[in-house]
């Protein structure tokens, strides 16, 4: 198993610069953030360290890109991108499904063959009405990447944190009962999941077990950690905006047991690329900070991945 980055904590980084941090804090690969140029629209969101349409126009670009990274001894998990693809604006869902489409050309032509997203959500839609909305867009993806044979890893995040986003949230794959009619829905080797026992937390639910029923769909292995706080949650219960009683940390600054979690992988013979993701607030003052909490977050994890 290696251990990585995401690399979108890295913003206001180049490639190189973000690159060389991962290097230099002892890591072994880097989920990149690939997002399409212009405005982000939430935080973690916008970042692009490779343009992948200039890797598409340009063989030159393309080869420095994995040059760069043979350089630094790091291997690009997955090209990253997690927009909703199933948006109720038209306009969104077609610029989202396009660039990921781009993303798994790119994937392919640099011989990652990995990219990361989420499976989208119209959020003011039920679960059922969803699921038929897969049905209609996933489809032609899904068969683009099997052409390619670039995996799809979706991550396993409701985004469901305000008001922006209520009811329903922008991302459906957020359960076991879901993954289960997604699967079914479109079976294919190709499409798997990117888990993250974070959001599993805030959920209130089983993080360990899944691992083992789902354990030939983990294709890829987030590390952030979630810290309830329960005298808020009193006061707001479950029903309320999830960042009202809650908040990312730093893995081993909440409540995720990092030992049961990276043994259940051990388990299952998970040997894939795992990668810290920093969303902790605490660090995002300056890019000391982030670095600092690269540092630190690659220190305590070193614990249980070797």
């Amino acid at each position: 198993m290696l251990l990585g980055l995401v690399s979108a904590i890295a913003d206001g980084m180049n490639y190189e610069e973000m690159m060389d941090l991962v290097a230099d804090s002892g890591l072994e690969c880097v989920e990149v953030a690939c997002w399409p140029a212009g405005k982000a629209e939430r935080r973690y969101a916008g970042v692009s360290h490779i343009d992948v349409e200039r890797v598409l126009e340009d063989d030159g670009y393309a080869r420095h890109i994995l040059d760069y990274a043979k350089q630094k001894k790091v291997k690009i998990s997955s090209l990253a991108y997690y927009p909703n693809t199933m948006d109720g604006n038209l306009e969104k869902r077609e610029i989202a499904v396009e660039h990921i489409k781009k993303l798994i050309c790119a994937s392919a032509k640099l011989g990652i063959n990995m990219v990361t997203t989420f499976i989208g959500r119209e959020q003011s839609k039920t679960v059922e009405e969803n699921l038929k909305l897969v049905k209609e867009i996933w489809p032609p993806i899904i068969a683009l990447a099997e052409e390619k044979k670039v995996k799809i890893a979706i991550e396993n995040c409701p985004m469901l944190f305000g008001a922006d986003q209520w009811p329903g949230g922008q991302n459906l794959m957020t359960t076991p009962a879901i993954w289960r009619k997604v699967f079914e829905i479109l079976p294919s080797k190709n499409l798997g999941l990117n888990y993250d026992p974070s959001h599993f937390v805030w959920q209130m639910m089983d993080y360990i077990q899944p691992i083992y029923e789902f354990k030939d769909k983990i294709f890829h292995v987030h590390y952030k950690d979630i810290k309830i706080y329960p005298d808020r949650l009193k006061q707001t219960g479950i029903m309320g905006y999830p960042l009202d009683f809650m908040s990312p940390k730093l893995p081993g600054l909440g409540d995720v047991d990092w030992g049961k979690y990276v043994s259940a992988l051990t388990d299952i013979g998970y040997d894939g690329c795992s990668c810290i993701e920093v969303e902790d607030k605490a660090f995002e003052g300056s890019v000391e900070d982030v670095k600092r909490s690269v540092v630190l977050s690659t220190r305590y994890l070193r614990n249980f991945v070797g």
